[in-house]
């Protein structure tokens, strides 16, 4: 599935296309609307295979975990291998959070971007 591009910079502006586009969507027909949740659930699907691919990388994570802690001969090198787990875990979720909120981002903005320039190609009224 191919993932938009936002093209805007500044959110104010980008921000102000989507409520608009949001506002026009509300007054568009049946077709118009199941043609943006379509695209939106193509989004969803993008989401839901980062996820599953993160909580597979997640637990291959913790397998290896388990598999130090019990390797360890001392308090000390269990705290290690606990801190280095943490840290990467701290690291690695929000690596993810900001993955899935840009997929999200384009997601929403590619859907609307969809709807708009059928909208404007369609040069249907309103």
């Amino acid at each position: 599935m191919a993932r938009a591009q936002a093209k805007h910079t500044d959110p104010q502006s980008a921000t102000t296309d989507i409520v608009s586009a949001f506002t026009d969507l509300q007054k568009a027909g049946p077709a118009d609307v199941m043609a943006f949740y379509t695209a939106l659930m193509e989004g969803v699907g993008d989401i839901s295979a980062e996820v599953a691919q993160f909580v597979s990388e997640r637990m291959a994570e913790d397998i290896r975990t388990q598999q130090e802690v019990l390797s360890c001969s001392n308090p000390t090198d269990l705290m290690q291998v606990q801190m280095r787990f943490l840290q990467k875990a701290f690291d690695q979720y929000a690596a993810e959070t900001g993955k899935l909120v840009s997929i999200g981002n384009a997601a929403l903005t590619g859907a609307l971007t969809r709807h708009l320039h059928k909208r404007a190609k369609d040069n249907t009224p309103l």
